[in-house]
């Protein structure tokens, strides 16, 4: 089991499965939403989310037709986001977890928009979009 929160503790939440790899996507939507070079996403089937507290302290944004960034309202932490293309997953933004994680980044997404400022030194696959989506561990069993 892993947990989560947002930086003012309002929002807290549990994940109740091991981890898939973590995404880096480089598009420019993840870097204005996080305000960072990247953003690292961590996909969990919903069935294994579980929000603790904090559900009044969430709100999103839709910034695509059918896509929602899912926010901490009190404190702007970003939590996951949910798009209609992938029913029944979050996608929790690995920085929000706590303690040690027992998985590593994968791959970078949407490498050609990355930021001209940041340099990438990892030997990890790049992609000009986002690959197919592997089944989730929590959907093979």
């Amino acid at each position: 089991m892993y947990t989560g929160s947002c930086l003012c503790q309002a929002v807290k939440f549990e994940i109740h499965a091991e981890l898939d790899p973590i995404q880096i996507c480089h598009c420019s939507q993840c870097r204005k939403a996080q305000g960072s070079a990247f953003v690292t996403n961590i996909p969990v089937s919903k069935k294994d989310f579980s929000l603790l507290s904090g559900e009044d302290s969430l709100s999103f944004y839709e910034s695509s037709p059918g896509k929602h960034r899912v926010f901490c309202k009190q404190c702007g932490s970003p939590i996951y986001s949910e798009t209609k293309a992938l029913p029944g997953v979050v996608r929790i933004r690995a920085g929000s977890l706590d303690g040690t994680l027992h998985t590593q980044p994968g791959f970078h997404i949407y490498y050609e928009s990355k930021a001209n400022w940041f340099d990438i030194t990892d030997n990890l696959p790049k992609f000009s979009n986002v690959p197919e989506r592997p089944k989730l561990a929590a959907e093979v069993e």
